[in-house]
């Protein structure tokens, strides 16, 4: 422990306090409570707390982006996925289809299989291709920015009507995530030391490339805001002078009126 903690009666606390200088009180239910506080246990107790962070950051960082849907064999489904550029991304998927009978998903048959298609943020195809019913797709990123990952299976072209369900066990690994550190390790020839070193090299290579994602946001997003911002302006400026224009010539027409009239 980094605290000692010591409770005594009131009545012993004055004698105690002459004789340790580091001690500080404090009264907590009619007692006092005396905290020896150790620089050195302080400082490891803060590194330790440190320490902690970085594993939470780290279990954060590590987390999957596994899942699944259901969808019909004539339905379509896109997900939107931010991926900085030149980056490296593994999807690996897994189909099952509902059988009524058993009332449960089982594996799906070897002539159904998924059609893959990714799009990046410039809309333009990166990867269009047909899989089986198990597969796996890689690609690398060129542009930074939102990239659309559309999957359906290739009944769709063949059954109008079909209306079998079916699940899909969807998993995106997105840079360092896609490495093989095993299977790195031993081709080459890494000890524990220098695998370590390089998962946390190729970890700090992807948190750069996060922030100069988030760098590119926050650039568009500025150039967005400015723009925003001058159409605002100018509409403003646009809507006053239509209305000094209206003024003037509202004032004009009056004045016509009451000279037609004589009464002015």
């Amino acid at each position: 422990m980094t605290l000692r903690d010591i409770i005594v009666p009131s009545s012993h606390v004055a004698n105690h306090n002459k004789a340790a200088g580091d001690v500080r009180p404090m009264r907590r239910h009619g007692f006092l409570l005396l905290v020896r506080a150790d620089r050195s246990q302080r400082s490891a107790m803060l590194s330790a707390r440190a320490a902690g962070a970085a594993l939470l950051v780290c279990a954060w960082v590590h987390a999957g982006r596994a899942l699944y849907f259901h969808i019909e064999e004539t339905e379509r489904r896109c997900f939107i996925e931010e991926i900085p550029d030149e980056t490296m991304v593994i999807g690996k998927y897994r189909t099952q289809l509902w059988e009524e009978q058993t009332s449960s998903f089982l594996p799906a048959t070897p002539g159904l299989g998924m059609h893959v298609e990714i799009k990046d943020p410039e809309t333009k195809i990166i990867l269009s291709r047909q899989y089986g019913s198990d597969g796996r797709f890689t690609f690398t990123s060129h542009t930074p920015g939102e990239h659309q990952i559309c999957l359906h299976s290739n009944s769709t072209k063949m059954a109008l009507f079909a209306v079998r369900k079916l699940r899909v066990h969807l998993d995106i690994q997105v840079g360092e995530h896609t490495n093989n550190y095993p299977e790195i390790a031993a081709k080459d020839k890494l000890t524990e030391l220098q695998l370590r070193v390089r998962q946390l090299l190729d970890q700090v290579e992807q948190i750069q490339k996060e922030q100069n994602y988030q760098r590119y946001r926050e650039e568009r997003f500025r150039v967005t805001s400015e723009s925003t911002n001058q159409r605002v302006l100018w509409w403003s400026i646009a809507q006053t002078l239509i209305l000094l224009a209206t003024g003037a010539w509202q004032m004009k027409h009056l004045k016509g009126f009451f000279e037609a009239k004589k009464l002015v």
